[in-house]
This record gives C-alpha cells, structure tokens and sequence, in this order.
C-alpha cells in the first residue's frame, strides 16, 4: 500500500477528525458581512443619536448631584462623555443582543470569530476603546477603515486586535 492510499475509516489529510470543527467556508463569511461596513456607518450615526440622549439626562443628573454635594459631583462631567459611551457599549455589545441599538436597527451582530458565541462586556468595552481610539487620530481611523475595506471578511482593525467579527443578522445562524 503506498503512502497516498487511504483506508476508508481513517480521515484524509488536512480534513480535521471528528473532533476538530470544520472551518466556515468563505462564501458563508462573504454572505454574512456583506454591506457590512455601509450598515455599519449608519449604526454608528444612530448610536451617536442615543449616546447623544444618554449624556443629555447624566448631565443633568450630575448637575443635580452637583448641588447636592456642593460641587463635588460635577467633577464627573469630565469622564462623562467617555463613560457613558463605553458602558452603552458594554451593555448592549456584551448583552444578550449582542448589538448596539443602531446595529440592531440595522440588522447587525457582534460575534466572537472563532466560536461565532457572544461577546462579553469586557471585550465589547474594550472594542469601543480600541475604535474611539482610532477615530481620535486621522491616520488611526484611516488605517482601520482601509483594513476593513481590504480584508474579504470585512473586519476592521479593531476588530481583529479583539477577535470579534460583525455580521448581518439575516444572513448568520
């Protein structure tokens, strides 16, 4: 029997055994990101509409806090605006939609790449910090948005330094 022949129980080369998980084929990853990154535009404009909202009504509860506390609490209205984007993040990203409000509206997910599972707050915070991070410089927002223009499966930059992906929900299981 030569090296080439294989009996019928044993697998092929490269074909993973029973217990190593086949992974997706590319036109599965092409279906679900595609129109990504134009649905992911608009989501980020919707977000920034409720975060908008969101800073509004802290606001004025620091205010009120503020005289409460003689000034004291006002010095929250330094963290405000950040906080309250990376916990609107966190709990919706990492919640049990996986999506922000804009991405749900439209029709958007935020997944873990390898097992396809959620999202955790902890990574969704961190994924928030990574792209307001990039959107602070030029360049920075540049580099992510040509990465996920480039790449066929649509993630950008922070997305790969956090391992998550964003799909389409009509087109994931």
């Amino acid at each position: 029997m030569s090296t080439s022949d294989h009996s019928p129980d044993l697998p092929r080369p490269g074909a993973g055994g029973p217990d190593v998980p086949a992974p997706r084929p590319s036109y599965e990853i092409r279906i679900a990101t595609d129109g990504v990154l134009a649905r992911r535009l608009f989501a980020f404009c919707l977000d920034m509409l409720v975060i908008g909202a969101l800073v509004i009504l802290f606001s004025l509860a620091i205010l009120v806090l503020g005289v409460l506390t003689l000034g004291l609490a006002w010095l929250l209205f330094a963290i405000l605006v950040p906080a309250v984007g990376l916990l609107y993040s966190a709990m919706t990203v990492g919640g049990p939609n996986q999506a922000t409000i804009g991405m749900r509206m439209m029709g958007l997910r935020v997944s873990r790449v390898q097992s396809t599972g959620r999202v955790d707050a902890i990574t969704a915070a961190v994924h928030a910090l990574l792209f307001w991070l990039a959107t602070s410089t030029f360049f920075l927002w540049l580099l992510d948005v040509v990465v996920g223009v480039a790449r066929d499966d649509r993630r950008m930059g922070h997305d790969l330094l956090v391992d998550v992906m964003v799909t389409r929900t009509d087109a994931t299981p």
